[in-house]
């Protein structure tokens, strides 16, 4: 029988999101390196898996970051960071899409924002990957592709909070149980580009927005040997956008 961690999309209990863990994305901002992880948590209704469809209201600013997700294999509270992987069961790759225009009304009026991160479909994931089969998860490849054009591709080494580091955090405030999956390093720059590339938002290159009609396709690599320039494919897999059926809009939900 399979395990709860396996089963992460129909088994696990929430998603926790980290948020400004990636050094380049606070060297753009210029903002301090955060001394302490801080995140926010997601719906488990907000998964989709390969072949679903992403499902955008009318009117939302969908905007997309590709994640490594880090599943929990045992319950834990208050682990510390050196004991803290042996609670890891695997991996997986994941998008976190967020609702910007919305996020940017929230924000300006001191608001919660869990609905803008929380939307049915907004949690897109890949398979589960044992961490048995990674050999060192700080050293792989991650991108995201929209209608063919590579928008992000970077390598988890740059997370300023590493993945015990960020157990042992969340674990110290609330329980993490199996199946729990930790979004864990957002990735913003392509190689190559200077970090000035930002927009007048500040948003750093790369992220992007997604509409109704896209396709978004992500990956999750790592090298084949320590010696071996070659990369393994871990997981790759496609997302089709679509305009949410309901009738939901951007006015019923703006504050």
């Amino acid at each position: 029988m399979a395990s709860i961690a396996a089963n992460f999309v129909s088994q696990g209990k929430k998603i926790i999101g980290i948020g400004r863990n990636y050094l380049d994305h606070v060297k753009e901002l210029k903002n301090q390196v955060p001394s302490k992880p801080f995140f926010f948590l997601k719906p488990t209704t907000s998964y989709i898996t390969r072949g679903q469809k992403i499902e955008i209201p009318s009117g939302i600013n969908c905007h997309h970051e590709v994640e490594l997700g880090v599943i929990i294999g045992t319950k834990c509270r208050s682990v510390t960071a050196q004991k803290a992987m042996s609670h890891v069961a695997g991996y997986t790759i994941a998008i976190d899409l967020t609702a910007r225009n919305l996020q940017e009304d929230i924000k300006r009026k001191q608001l919660p924002w869990s609905s803008v991160k929380g939307f049915d479909t907004f949690c897109p994931v890949g398979k589960f990957i044992e961490a048995q089969q990674i050999v060192d998860p700080h050293q792989l490849s991650i991108w995201l592709k929209l209608n063919g054009q590579l928008k992000q591709h970077s390598s988890t080494q740059n997370m300023i909070h590493k993945i015990p580091e960020l157990i042992a955090y969340c674990s110290g405030i609330m329980t993490l149980e199996e199946g729990d999956l930790l979004l864990t390093v957002r990735v913003f720059p392509i190689y190559g580009l200077p970090l000035s590339c930002a927009n007048q938002t500040g948003t750093p290159a790369g992220v992007s927005s997604v509409s109704p009609g896209d396709e978004i396709e992500i990956g999750l690599e790592q090298a084949t040997k320590p010696t071996d320039p070659s990369m393994t494919i871990l997981d790759q897999l496609k997302f089709s956008a679509i305009q949410r059926p309901d009738g939901l809009t951007y006015d019923h939900l703006k504050v």
